[in-house]
């Protein structure tokens, strides 16, 4: 098994980071993980599903959407729909560069991303979801006493309490806990 460093460019035009990870012998179908909400491609989860999918003969692209990781971008400008269409444009380079996704597979926020993507990406046959709520709208209880600053300032900056291993924290480019919401 190998595993890849690519890139590709998302919606903004910026360069997104990824890795595929790839089977030693002959790939059987591929997959998109779609990371959580302010984490990376590189979080263990990730890893580890990627890892075991390889060794089972699925190619396995995961990414840091826009603004994460080792992605180009600001995170502050994303929303929901910038994710989305970032899943699928990494669809399309994975659909370019070994074959289209049959697998999508999402953590968290991430779960809900591919639930709203799968539809629009020709060859999808299974979608997995890890802790996904099952519209965005779920996570907006932990905003739910800016939403007033968000409607009429269009952002308002949010506590997220999020727990991160010492190496998730490190690979983000936005500080554990912090983080900007637009409308």
């Amino acid at each position: 098994m190998g595993i890849q460093k690519i890139s590709f460019t998302g919606h903004d035009g910026h360069t997104l980071n990824a890795r595929l990870d790839l089977p030693d012998g002959p790939t059987r179908a591929t997959a998109l993980f779609a990371h959580c909400f302010t984490c990376s491609k590189d979080i263990p989860a990730a890893r580890r599903i990627a890892s075991r999918l390889a060794a089972q003969g699925i190619a396995v692209l995961r990414f840091d959407f826009t603004g994460l990781g080792h992605s180009e971008g600001e995170f502050a400008n994303t929303n929901f729909t910038s994710n989305v269409e970032d899943l699928r444009l990494a669809a399309a380079h994975l659909a370019e560069t070994v074959s289209a996704p049959q697998l999508l597979i999402g953590h968290s926020l991430g779960g809900a991303a591919v639930i709203k993507a799968a539809p629009d990406l020709e060859g999808v046959r299974a979608v997995v979801t890890i802790g996904a709520p099952s519209d965005p709208e779920h996570v907006s209880k932990n905003f739910s006493n800016q939403i007033e600053t968000i409607r009429e300032a269009g952002e308002a900056e949010v506590e997220l309490a999020a727990a991160r291993s010492p190496s998730d924290a490190s690979s983000s480019r936005t500080s554990p806990g912090a983080g900007w919401m637009r409308r």
